[in-house]
């Protein structure tokens, strides 16, 4: 006997017949189809969605609200206070790369913001990617300039 696609069957008793549910006391699964007598897992259709707990916050929207999950896209910045800003030649230009051959900045490996934290006594032309509210104030108190620079994304 040749093998043909419309003698094709699977072998006996891998295949079980359907349960038909609703057809009788006898028939095993009769009148509410196992399914007990009320409430919101016997009605028709899905009851809940999965992951559905009562209207109490599930579980995978509860775990991302704790500690020690990143953003995802979280924006990192080399940081410098203004007060490491003091040691700088008055009038100069401050970006990423001077502050890098001034020895301010050891390791740039993203872009420059500038916080607040100190005082500013010199002068300077700040150039950089972001700025604290307290760093722009301190520097444009002590007669500077803020220029925010893209950070071509």
């Amino acid at each position: 006997m040749t093998l043909q696609l419309d003698s094709l069957k699977p072998n006996k008793g891998a295949r079980r017949q359907k349960l038909r549910k609703g057809r009788g006391i006898a028939a095993g699964q009769g009148a509410s189809c196992g399914f007990g007598m009320r409430g919101q897992k016997s009605r028709s259709g899905r009851p809940t969605r999965p992951g559905f707990e009562g209207g109490q916050m599930p579980l995978y929207r509860r775990v991302p609200k704790l500690k020690h999950f990143p953003l995802v896209n979280s924006k990192s910045f080399t940081v410098v206070n203004v007060s490491a800003l003091n040691d700088l030649k008055a009038g100069s230009t401050i970006n990423l790369d001077s502050l890098v051959k001034s020895g301010i900045v050891t390791n740039p490996k993203s872009p420059l913001k500038v916080l607040g934290n100190g005082s500013l006594k010199v002068k300077l032309n700040v150039q950089a990617a972001a700025f604290t509210s307290t760093a722009r104030s301190k520097i444009e108190e002590a007669g500077g300039t803020c220029e925010v620079l893209d950070l071509g994304s």
